[in-house]
């Protein structure tokens, strides 16, 4: 089966009183809306914890790539893996 590949979408999100743009593929968008969901969290509230996590990382990756590596290591850890 062919993933539905796609360009990333912009959405502005409020994070700590200011807004920021991010931009994601819809399949990282579909995965992020699914675990808030999970965690019974707002998107806005999810991203301000992954905000506030990789702000504490050395190096500090941008926004967008500590999202994108939060889902895939949330995904390995439901799944037994290291993450």
């Amino acid at each position: 089966m062919t993933p539905g590949y796609a360009p990333p979408t912009k959405r502005s999100i409020t994070i700590a009183g200011h807004e920021t743009s991010i931009s994601l593929e819809p399949m990282f968008w579909v995965a992020l809306e699914a675990a808030a969901r999970e965690r019974g969290s707002s998107l806005t509230a999810l991203v301000a914890a992954i905000d506030e996590e990789r702000l504490g990382a050395r190096p500090t990756p941008n926004l967008t790539s500590a999202i994108r590596q939060w889902l895939f290591s949330d995904r390995l850890a439901d799944r037994g893996g290291e993450g």
